[in-house]
């Protein structure tokens, strides 16, 4: 096998060691497809079905036994938000019950310059001399890291790129590949009519040890001092190929959502809800087998609030249609309807209130008559409403975190930047601050 260092862990010989696979999640970028939510919080920790996205890669990867993380960090938000919420992964470890428990290390304090690069600080900086599987932080996916760390082996590959079928393949990286699963070109963002096949790039790659001394050849050094970035899709991968080295194109059958736009952040949202996600299926506090609704609740006192909420549900007092998550200590009043929807932790939602298809993050409001349709609310949102003057969000608007709606507020795809105060009538509008 070409290309392979001698000391192939974590599959020495035949046995394999998923504690010696690390982890690098790069979180580096800005997030501009999400904004408002991302405007002042990490992609990564973006709330979603009551937790950090991010949360279900970890929890993915370390229930297939891997331990080691690395948070590819750039910029104060990103390390902030990472590193108060995950810290080493003591908490995490706890929450899921791991054992033994996960590491998680940051990225020094150095700024990269796109993907691959974050890739190359780190494995430099830790002297990562074992696979490197690196994941992307806003993706969430079902794979069997065996199978795909077994193929990387088998094919004596440099660098494998997890890749699937898609029916559109706009926006995405794609694979031209042989018979064999040899990448043979590999187009970043092409325009539908120049696409060499519907195998996209998920963001998952395995790298051998080897591709930390590719990093300091000329050739990657002349890229980043040219272009001032070093990126997977745009400049790492081609570089690769043409240098001709392995680089295979592993097909992942599970499931994969890429969280990358409010409207793919709801449709992923609606199909995990629906148990589109192996390793997490189930929220906690479901009501009975038949139905996909949850009302979560631990604490003695977030148990009498989950024991309210059932029975308004029974009296049929509240309306509950779908798939719903409903968190901790929330309170919803008589008359609401909650369709195909998650609500978060701290949450009041008023009388005859709706929400349909719709994420509310926690600690939000929603007042007497509101709706809230195909919408994303952030978290500690105020929406005032009243039955002589309903507040209406729907056509996937976007609310960001602390925001104020006044009564009989209109918004139809539009989208609020965090810490205003908003009142009137707003169609395919931006609403930011001064």
């Amino acid at each position: 096998m070409k290309h392979l260092s001698d000391n192939y862990a974590p599959l020495v010989g035949d046995s394999y060691a998923p504690e010696k696979i690390r982890v690098i999640i790069p979180v580096g970028g800005k997030a501009t497809r999400l904004l408002p939510l991302t405007a002042e919080t990490s992609k990564a920790c973006l709330r979603l079905l009551n937790r950090p996205l991010v949360e279900f890669s970890l929890l993915s990867l370390a229930s297939q036994g891997i331990r080691n993380f690395i948070f590819g960090v750039k910029g104060y938000t990103n390390y902030r938000d990472l590193y108060d919420y995950f810290e080493s992964g003591y908490g995490f470890s706890a929450r899921y019950n791991i054992k033994p428990r996960i590491h998680i290390k940051y990225q020094p304090n150095v700024p990269d310059l796109g993907s691959a690069d974050s890739a190359r600080i780190n494995m430099e900086y830790y002297e990562l001399n074992n696979p490197v599987f690196a994941v992307q932080g806003d993706n969430i996916f079902d794979i069997k890291v065996k199978s795909l760390i077994d193929f990387h082996k088998e094919k004596g590959a440099c660098l494998t790129i997890v890749l699937r079928e898609v029916d559109n393949v706009e926006g995405l990286g794609i694979a031209d590949i042989d018979k064999c699963g040899c990448i043979k070109r590999f187009v970043e963002k092409p325009l539908p009519k120049d696409a060499p096949s519907n195998l996209a790039n998920t963001g998952l790659y395995v790298l051998s040890p080897e591709v930390r001394k590719i990093f300091k050849e000329k050739g990657v050094q002349q890229i980043i001092k040219e272009k001032n970035r070093l990126d997977f899709g745009y400049d790492f991968i081609p570089y690769i190929i043409e240098s001709g080295r392995p680089v295979y194109g592993y097909t992942l059958k599970g499931s994969w959502f890429d969280v990358g736009t409010p409207k793919s952040y709801l449709e992923a949202m609606k199909k995990l809800l629906e148990g589109g996600f192996s390793t997490l299926n189930d929220f906690g506090g479901r009501l009975n087998e038949e139905n996909p609704i949850w009302v979560q609740g631990e604490s003695a006192d977030s148990e009498k609030r989950r024991q309210e909420i059932i029975r308004k549900i029974k009296q049929k007092k509240i309306r509950i249609e779908g798939a719903v998550l409903i968190g901790r200590h929330c309170q919803i009043e008589d008359g609401a309807r909650i369709v195909n929807s998650c609500i978060d932790d701290f949450t009041r939602i008023g009388k005859n209130a709706v929400v349909a298809n719709s994420a509310v993050m926690d600690r939000v409001i929603i007042g007497d008559n509101a709706e809230v349709c195909d919408s994303i609310i952030g978290r500690h949102v105020v929406v005032n409403s009243s039955c002589n003057k309903p507040t209406k969000i729907a056509a996937v608007s976007v609310i960001a975190d602390d925001v104020t709606l006044e009564e009989g507020c209109r918004l139809t795809a539009s989208k609020v930047y965090p810490h205003q105060h908003v009142r009137g009538e707003f169609q395919n509008q931006t609403i930011i601050a001064n």
